[in-house]
């Protein structure tokens, strides 16, 4: 572990506050005119998802617990969860389904992820920013509606709905969002 001063803790770092894994949300430095500066952390406790408030003095000593953000491959899902093998080491390593979350949905076979680990867990995930998805189920184009950027609903073959243009049939492969589902365009594949 590394002691930090409270005043340097920025969003994304892992702190370790009695004995728990902790991700920083938001940081905020507060000089009162009066009195002593403090600092004021947001954070989610990664063992449960639980959101946790904390005032730190800024000169007091946090310790922020070294995380390791490298890549692995999705291999395959089971009951045990979610298992990603390192592509170097071929070391593997499982995520539970609550880890993974609504994620679950955008991830293939052979995609590989940001995992980040500490001390031999994976903690996070962060999957790539786009990923190619197949419509199965849209509806038909209503004749009249090109004036304004209409949308329509779809399905999209890992089961999640989303909005897409006109032009896009049942059939079509489109780049998808992943962080909020939204059609990116047609794939180019």
């Amino acid at each position: 572990m590394v002691k930090i001063i409270a005043s340097s803790v920025r969003k994304g770092n892992v702190l370790e506050v009695e004995g728990k894994l902790y991700v920083v949300l938001t940081a905020q430095n507060f000089h009162p005119g009066k009195g002593t500066p403090v600092t004021q952390v947001d954070m989610r406790r990664i063992s449960d998802g639980v959101k946790v408030s904390e005032r730190y003095r800024t000169t007091e000593q946090v310790e922020r617990a070294f995380v390791e953000d490298r890549e692995h491959n999705f291999l395959y899902e089971d009951g045990d969860g979610y298992h990603f093998m390192n592509p170097e080491s071929y070391d593997q390593l499982t995520m539970s389904h609550e880890d993974i979350g609504d994620l679950k949905a955008y991830l293939q076979e052979g995609m590989t992820v940001i995992l980040s680990v500490h001390e031999g867990v994976a903690i996070a995930i962060d999957l790539p920013r786009h990923v190619t998805l197949e419509i199965t189920e849209t509806e038909p184009v209503v004749k009249g509606q090109t004036a304004s950027s209409s949308y329509k609903p779809a399905i999209l073959s890992n089961g999640i709905r989303t909005l897409v243009p006109p032009h896009i049939t049942a059939g079509t492969r489109v780049v998808i969002a992943t962080e909020d589902g939204s059609y990116v365009e047609r794939a180019k594949d």
